[in-house]
């Protein structure tokens, strides 16, 4: 957590328990939060009318470091599920908030706490975690969200959670899961079949978002704009990135919208590449509130900047 995060945390926790005892004990729905817009999409589609469903992040944050508001402790004190993504994405605002919630159900190894990086094999899982190499993930790489397939076992957690939950319901969640799982991976193919010509395409993002997004679509996943992960890069990595770009013929460059657009701009002008601007997350650019739409973005907005062979 930042210094000026911690500094206005009490604040945070103390209007949010005020807030509290105005709430009602109980509900007809199952409340889950969701720390970020994939999730809640997933929880939704799996819960259907037996959900209701509220995201800490709306789409255009950095997956690390949402900004905590007074809302998110009476939210997170009625939820009866908590979903996360898991490999420490969220270290930097979760744990403080979970405790501020007070919330037994929702805290580590309870029925409540839903890891979805559960089954998940990690890329770039680092040898070491010295603060000097940035702000590296000790339980590797958490954007495991933006490879569809394994998104499918974020869907089988969110699933299990819910049919544990409430085992009454088992039929309708495996109704919703199995509907939306036939309209994944029928997405799945049209998307392989889209980026089929661009394969082996190289390309540059702001940060390490995109490794298990490229081993699945075959993409040359080239480096980053960082210097390190949550290091801005200095003029001289800035020079150096363009220097190996144009001698590695580079031909995009992916800005996430959580940063600013001068340096990926400046990167791709100088390195004589393409800018564009991909969201990480549901909601993150316009007309990508779900999954779904997010990944036609992605792709098409690809497929188009990419050379044409």
């Amino acid at each position: 957590m930042n210094t000026k995060l911690f500094r206005i945390f009490p604040i945070i926790v103390l209007v949010g328990v005020l807030c509290l005892g105005a709430l009602p004990a109980h509900a007809a729905k199952i409340r889950v939060v969701t720390t970020l817009t994939d999730l809640a999409d997933f929880t939704r589609e799996v819960g259907g009318d037996l959900v209701e469903v509220r995201s800490l992040a709306t789409g255009v944050e950095d997956t690390h470091g949402v900004p905590m508001k007074p809302s998110f402790v009476p939210m997170m004190n009625r939820a009866d599920l908590l979903v996360l993504v898991g490999f420490d994405c969220e270290h930097a605002f979760l744990p403080a908030l979970m405790e501020a919630s007070r919330n037994s159900r929702i805290q580590v190894n309870k029925p409540g706490y839903v890891d979805c990086s559960k089954g998940i094999i990690p890329r770039e899982v680092p040898k070491s975690t010295d603060h000097s190499e940035g702000d590296v993930h000790p339980y590797g790489n958490p954007h495991y969200m933006l490879d569809p397939v394994l998104a499918k076992t974020a869907i089988a957690n969110i699933y299990n959670a819910l049919v544990t939950f409430a085992p009454q319901h088992k039929a309708e969640f495996t109704r919703n899961r199995d509907a939306y799982l036939a309209k994944l991976n029928a997405r799945i193919v049209e998307w392989e079949k889209a980026v089929k010509p661009i394969r082996g395409t190289k390309f540059v993002s702001y940060h390490e978002h995109w490794p298990y997004f490229a081993a699945r679509f075959g993409m040359n996943y080239f480096e980053t704009i960082e210097l390190k992960p949550g290091v801005d890069p200095t003029p001289r990595h800035i020079q150096e990135l363009v220097t190996a770009m144009r001698a590695g013929h580079v031909p995009i460059v992916v800005r996430e919208p959580q940063f600013p657009e001068k340096a990926p701009k400046r990167i791709a002008e100088q390195a004589g590449a393409t800018m564009v601007t991909l969201p990480i997350m549901p909601g993150g650019v316009p007309h990508t509130e779900t999954y779904i739409k997010m990944m036609d973005y992605i792709i098409h907005t690809l497929v188009a900047a990419a050379p044409k062979r």
